[in-house]
C-alpha cells in the first residue's frame, strides 16, 4: 500500500503583510508587562551600565488625595506633615521588576526628565518650579540643587565630560551648569518658545543640542556665547537625538521625523511622514541601525537607518509620550498618557547559542566511531523521519470524509487557522467526496458551515474553494429552506456578503474603466507632443542647413 501523503496547507499571508527578518526579530519581544504609574509618563531613561535599571518620571502626585483635601485635613493637626506629603516622585525599576526598586521623592513640584549620567552613578531631573536636582543613585537626598530657571524645566542632560549639566526650560532659556560648584556657567536665550528636548554629543564634550516649540533646533558650543547652528524643523520640536558618530541629527515634531547632516551645515537628508499624529519621542537601538519613533497615534514605528523605510510597527492602547530601548536591546519600555508603562522583553540570543553548544557533546558521546574523520567519497545515510499525522489526516487516510471535515470545523482550527479548514475542503473536492461530506448534517452543523463560509468567502485567498462549497451547500439544503430560522439567517448573511462583494467589484470595474480612459488620453497627448517636438526639430535643422 502506498504511503499516505498529508494534506498540504498553503501558506497564505494576509493582504499587506510581508514577513521579513525584521518582522521576525521584533516579534520576538514577548507579551508585554503592564505597570501602572500615577500619571502620564513623560520620560524613561535606561542606566547605561548593568543591570540596566531605568528611571521613570510621571506627572502625578504620590498620594491619591488631592492637595486641597490634604491641606484641609492637616491644617489643624500638623502643617509640616502636610507639606511632607505634597511631593512628587521618580521611580527606578529593574528590567524584570514590576515594582519600583528605588524612589526619589524630594520634589515639591512635578518632576520631569530624569536622566542618567554615562557612568550610571548620577541622576539629574528638572521640576515644575524651575530647579534642577542632582541625585546619587545609591543615595536618597539630592547632592546638588541648581537654581536659575524661572519656569518649569523639561530638559536636563549631562555633557560627555560628566562634570557639566545642560538644561532647557519654559522660560525660553538654555543653561549650562558646573556640577562640583553647583553654579551657572553660561545662559542662552535664543529660543522664542518652550525648550522641551535636547541631547549632548558623545564625540565633543562642549556640544549640546536643544529643540523648542518655536520650530527650531539649535546647536550650542559651550566655548561660544551664542548658538553655532540653527535648523528649521517646521513644527514644534518634541524630541531630538544625535547618532553616535555625531554627524547626523534626528528631530521629531508634528507628524514628521527629519534627519539632518550636521557636518554639512544642517542639510536635510530625509523627511519621514509615517505617523498620523504628533511624534513625541525617538530612540536608537544599540547598533544604530534601527530608529524608533513613538507618537500620539498609538504606534511605534521602526525605521532602517540605511533606507529610512519602516521595517516594523508596534500598536499600543493609548497615545505614547515616551520610549526607551535598553542598551542591549533586550527590553522596550513605552510610557503612555494614561500612566501605563508597557514593558516588552526578548530572550537574549547568546543564551540560545550557549544551550546549543552544551547539547552537542551529549549527542557525540552516543555516536560510534566519533573520532573518525569523514572523507569526500563517504555517503551519509540519515534515519527516516517518522511523520506524526494530525487528526484530519488520519481520517482522510481511512477515507472518513465527513469526520475529517468535522475535525477541521472545530472552533480552535476554524477561528485561528482557517487555511487548514480550506485545505481539507479542497482535498475533499479533489477526491470528489466533498458533496457527500457536506450532506446529511443537522441544524447545528449546517449553521457552523454557513458561518465559516459567510465570513471567509470574501477573502481572495479562500474565494476559489469556498465559492464551490457555498454552491454545494445551497444545492444540498435548498429543500429545507424555511424550516429553520437559524439556518435561514445564515443563508441571508451569506447572500449579503456575496452581494456586497459583487457591488464592490462593480464599483472597482467602473473606477478601472475611468482610469483606463484617463491613461489613454494622457498617452495620446504625450504622443502628439512628441510628434510636434520631432517635427519642430526637423524644421529647425532644415532651416539651419539652408542658412548655412
Amino acid at each position: 500500500m502506498a504511503a499516505y501523503k498529508p494534506v498540504v496547507v498553503q501558506a497564505c499571508p494576509k493582504l499587506g503583510e510581508k514577513i521579513t527578518q525584521d518582522t521576525l526579530y521584533w516579534r520576538g519581544y514577548k507579551t508585554p508587562v503592564q505597570i501602572k504609574e500615577f500619571g502620564a509618563v513623560n520620560k524613561i531613561d535606561f542606566s547605561p551600565v548593568p543591570p540596566y535599571n531605568y528611571a521613570v518620571t510621571a506627572s502625578s502626585r504620590v498620594s491619591g488625595l488631592s492637595e486641597a483635601f490634604m491641606l484641609l485635613f492637616f491644617s489643624w493637626h500638623d502643617t509640616r506633615r502636610c507639606n511632607s506629603l505634597l511631593f512628587w516622585q521618580i521611580h527606578i525599576y529593574g528590567r524584570y521588576s514590576q515594582e519600583p526598586i528605588k524612589t526619589f521623592s524630594r520634589f515639591r513640584d512635578a518632576a520631569y526628565c530624569a536622566t542618567y549620567r554615562d557612568d550610571g552613578r548620577l541622576l539629574a531631573a528638572g521640576s515644575e518650579g524651575g530647579s534642577i536636582s542632582l541625585f546619587d543613585v545609591s543615595g536618597k537626598a539630592p547632592l546638588r540643587q541648581f537654581e536659575g530657571h524661572t519656569k518649569p524645566v523639561h530638559l536636563v542632560g549631562f555633557l560627555s565630560d560628566k562634570y557639566r549639566i545642560f538644561s532647557g526650560g519654559d522660560d525660553y532659556s538654555s543653561k549650562l551648569w558646573d556640577i562640583p560648584s553647583a553654579t551657572e556657567i553660561i545662559s542662552y536665550s535664543e529660543h522664542t518658545d518652550y525648550v522641551r528636548c535636547g541631547c549632548a554629543s558623545k564625540v565633543n564634550a562642549d556640544v549640546f543640542i536643544t529643540g523648542s516649540y518655536d520650530h527650531t533646533v539649535k546647536l550650542f558650543d559651550a566655548r561660544t556665547k551664542s548658538s553655532v547652528m540653527t535648523i528649521e524643523h517646521g513644527h514644534p520640536v518634541e524630541s531630538v537625538l544625535l547618532f553616535p558618530s555625531g554627524g547626523l541629527l534626528v528631530s521629531a515634531g508634528g507628524r514628521y521625523v527629519k534627519v539632518w547632516d550636521v557636518l554639512k551645515g544642517g542639510q536635510l537628508l530625509v523627511s519621514l511622514k509615517n505617523h498620523h499624529k504628533t511624534v513625541t519621542c525617538l530612540c536608537l537601538n544599540s547598533s544604530g541601525q534601527r530608529l524608533l519613533s513613538g507618537s500620539l497615534d498609538r504606534h511605534v514605528k521602526i525605521y532602517s537607518t540605511t533606507s529610512y523605510k519602516v521595517v516594523h510597527s508596534f500598536n499600543y492602547a493609548t497615545s505614547i509620550l515616551s520610549l526607551a530601548l535598553s542598551p542591549e536591546d533586550e527590553t522596550i519600555v513605552v510610557g503612555m498618557t494614561n500612566g501605563v508603562l508597557n514593558v516588552k522583553h526578548r530572550k537574549p540570543e547568546e543564551k540560545n547559542e550557549n544551550s546549543q553548544k552544551k547539547r552537542q557533546p551529549a549527542y557525540r558521546t552516543y555516536v560510534k566511531g566519533r573520532s573518525y574523520m569523514p572523507k569526500q567519497e563517504d555517503f551519509c545515510v540519515s534515519k527516516p523521519v517518522k511523520r506524526v499525522l494530525r487528526k484530519y489526516d488520519k481520517l482522510l487516510r481511512s477515507f472518513q470524509s465527513s469526520k475529517a471535515l468535522d475535525a477541521v470545523l472545530e472552533p480552535p482550527i476554524m477561528l485561528h487557522t482557517p487555511e487548514v479548514t480550506v485545505a481539507v475542503m479542497q482535498e475533499l473536492h479533489r477526491r470528489g467526496t466533498l458533496r457527500s461530506a457536506l450532506a446529511g448534517r443537522d441544524e447545528k452543523q449546517v449553521n457552523l458551515l454557513l458561518t465559516f463560509v459567510a465570513r471567509r468567502v470574501i477573502e481572495p485567498r479562500f474565494t476559489p474553494v469556498l465559492v464551490i462549497v457555498a454552491d454545494m451547500i445551497t444545492d444540498i439544503y435548498q429543500p429545507v429552506v424555511g424550516q429553520s430560522a437559524i439556518v435561514d439567517k445564515q443563508f441571508l448573511k451569506l447572500q449579503q456578503a456575496i452581494g456586497k462583494e459583487i457591488d464592490y467589484q462593480e464599483e472597482l470595474l467602473e473606477v478601472l474603466g475611468m482610469m483606463d480612459t484617463l491613461f489613454a488620453t494622457f498617452t495620446k497627448k504625450r504622443d502628439t507632443c512628441l510628434e510636434e517636438s520631432k517635427s519642430n526639430g526637423v524644421t529647425e535643422i532644415i532651416e539651419t542647413n539652408r542658412n548655412y
